[in-house]
């Protein structure tokens, strides 16, 4: 018997037993049915011709034709049906032919089936890669919206919130000129503490104004000479009330490049370095250390802030520069800003990278791991590149540094040269 005769002779069986293994439902098993006698006509004359083409147009509707029910469920439907057909063939061959008919029809059809296995399984991944892709497009997109949401929420309220702070404190302010009398010391001390209020929660809305610039490409640099040695001695006269009132040591190191003349927004990057060294204060207790150095680095000046502080686990090393940023309860921190785990909305650190990354520079944090007994401290490592022109390519990018317009006596084609204005 030929091998065309033998799959002739089991075709009967073969369809009826696939049909009715591996279709549930008299609906959906007639509709496998014709599947299946399409599969079977083409699966002959790929016998006759040898050439596994003719599968193709089959192979590839049943590869795409997974359910949404299907993709969502991780379910591989197709494959195990081819997978569970070449099973199934086996079986059929050896109850309704000859021993070796059924042997030379394995023979000839099983590789077949194998190739059609793996085509059927390469179009049903490539479908599942699609439907994960556009799930995750789909995820993307409403995680945008609500970013894009919650930081139009921060704009706005910001925005909102500096009129009535404003007229509060005109008020307070007024009031303060106006105490007089024998309880003049007792009002001062309860308008200083309005005032006191009044500052931290205008730093506050401030922090919140400057997150919507840099969430918003929004932020503006004024770009001028300065040295970060400059900028650290007025780190260390903002924090040395604060140092002595903790009883702990700020030690400020001279290195290579700290008097280098580069070009930047100085009230950014104080603000910028600020932020870094608060959080050390902030999570170094009492009599603890915090150390500034650096480094000159080539196109680049390194600033490091070191503290004996708690440290920071690693997990959560990447989450501390993200908007609100906080680890551990919130409800047990402290209120005040530079007490010991001070609270604070957690923005400062996401401050700072906006801050660092339009100067084309970036931060980043190394710690051994969190432990308030041990202490294992955390080192800030700020990068900034040593920009010593104004109108360098990358500050051009970020500090808007335009060109010219063309004026009537230039040829054509060619520009003026960049201001070297910065503030043009």
């Amino acid at each position: 018997m030929g091998l065309h005769s033998s799959l002739h002779k089991i075709r009967t069986p073969w369809m009826e037993r696939i049909s009715r293994e591996l279709a549930s439902g008299e609906h959906v098993r007639a509709g496998f049915t014709e599947q299946l006698a399409r599969f079977y006509e083409l699966l002959e004359q790929t016998l006759v011709t040898g050439d596994t083409a003719w599968l193709d147009p089959i192979l590839y509707d049943w590869g795409r034709s997974p359910t949404e029910t299907n993709l969502e469920q991780g379910d591989y439907y197709v494959s195990f049906v081819v997978n569970r057909m070449i099973v199934l063939t086996i079986e059929i061959a050896r109850e309704h032919l000859p021993k070796k008919d059924a042997l030379e029809l394995i023979a000839a059809v099983i590789p077949i089936l194998t190739h059609s296995l793996s085509v059927v399984v390469r179009y049903e991944m490539e479908t599942r890669v699609a439907h994960i892709s556009n799930e995750l497009g789909k995820v993307q997109d409403k995680l945008k919206l609500l970013d894009r949401n919650k930081s139009n929420f921060i704009s706005v309220a910001a925005h909102e919130l500096k009129t009535p702070l404003t007229l509060i404190e005109g008020y307070a302010s007024m009031m303060t000129d106006q105490v007089v009398g024998t309880e003049q010391d007792l009002m001062k001390n309860y308008l200083s503490g309005v005032s006191t209020g009044i500052q931290r929660l205008r730093q506050i809305i401030d922090d919140m104004i400057d997150v919507s610039l840099i969430d918003n490409d929004l932020l503006t640099l004024n770009v001028q000479p300065l040295w970060i040695s400059h900028l650290l001695t007025l780190i260390q006269n903002e924090f040395r009330k604060t140092i002595t009132d903790r009883k702990q040591t700020m030690v400020i190191h001279t290195f290579e490049g700290s008097d280098l003349m580069i070009y930047g927004d100085v009230e950014r990057l104080y603000q910028a370095i600020n932020n870094v060294v608060s959080n050390a204060v902030k999570y170094t207790p009492d009599h603890g250390t915090i150390t500034i150095n650096g480094r000159l680095l080539p196109g680049f000046i390194e600033i490091t802030v070191k503290d004996t502080g708690i440290g920071i686990s690693p997990e959560n090393q990447s989450l501390i520069f993200d908007k609100f940023g906080q680890l551990g309860k919130t409800d047990l921190h402290s209120s005040g800003k530079t007490k010991f785990k001070g609270g604070g909305p957690g923005l400062g650190l996401s401050i700072t990278r906006g801050i660092l990354e339009a100067h084309g520079g970036t931060i980043w944090v190394e710690s051994p791991g969190y432990d308030e007994v041990k202490l294992p401290g955390s080192t800030f490592h700020i990068l900034l590149p040593t920009r010593t022109e104004p109108t360098d390519p990358v500050m051009t990018k970020f500090f808007g540094q335009f060109e010219q317009p063309k004026t009537e006596t230039e040829p054509s084609g060619k520009e003026n040269p960049p201001t070297n204005n910065p503030a043009a």
